[in-house]
């Protein structure tokens, strides 16, 4: 028995000096470079790919930042104009028309009543259904001037009261310097019946009101006396 076993023993413990005298792989510097180079290669593309998506957020965020920085300056552009644009039209509207007064050595009578006509018809804004009409009154003769004294008449006129039961004037006075230079145009300045305040071209605008307060005035005037 110890024969037939004596075989298979040593098949055994041949076996096991195989087994271990195996020894595992050992980890070599080229495995190692191996290894390195796939982890470094896997780490850099996970890192590319975190520097696109990072990328893509900051170009967003950068544009969002652009359009709002466009966006404010926009508008400051525009708040900044807005109280501009309304002085200029304020000032549009508040311009006061003139007209080119002739100068001193070419003045005329004639020549000073159309003049008037050209002012009150270019200048004042008024409702086309006034009527009026200007005459020459006088000359005033004045140590260091000439004054030349005008009035017009003006009235409204209906279909049902086609003779105005009153009307408004205003006097305008032409003064010709006799010290400064004849060159210089002529001043003109003009009040309205029963007021003593003096307007003059170019400083102040004509109202239609002031027309239209004479003629109701003197309307409560003449219905008074007359219920009397």
């Amino acid at each position: 028995m110890q024969e037939e076993f004596l075989p298979f023993a040593r098949i055994l413990a041949q076996e096991e000096e195989v087994s271990l005298s195996a020894k595992p792989p050992e980890f070599t510097p080229a495995n190692k470079t191996q290894k390195c180079s796939s982890q470094s290669r896997s780490s850099l593309h996970l890192c590319h790919v975190t520097v696109k998506t990072m990328d893509k957020g900051e170009k967003n965020n950068a544009s969002e930042e652009k359009t709002h920085i466009l966006m404010e300056n926009g508008r400051s552009s525009t708040e900044k104009h807005l109280p501009e644009q309304k002085k200029n039209e304020k000032e549009a509207k508040h311009i006061i028309k003139n007209i080119q007064w002739s100068p001193c050595d070419s003045f005329t009578v004639q020549r000073g009543w159309q003049q008037i006509e050209e002012y009150i018809s270019q200048t004042w804004e008024i409702h086309e259904g006034w009527l009026h009409w200007s005459e020459f009154l006088q000359e005033e003769e004045l140590k260091y001037s000439k004054r030349y004294h005008y009035r017009a008449c003006f009235s409204i006129p209906t279909r049902r009261k086609p003779i105005p039961r009153a009307t408004a004037s205003v006097y305008f006075i032409i003064e010709i310097s006799k010290i400064k230079p004849a060159t210089l145009p002529v001043e003109v300045f003009f009040t309205l019946e029963s007021s003593r305040l003096i307007h003059r071209p170019g400083q102040c605008q004509f109202r239609e009101k002031w027309l239209k307060d004479i003629i109701e005035n003197k309307i409560i005037l003449v219905e008074r006396l007359t219920s009397q």
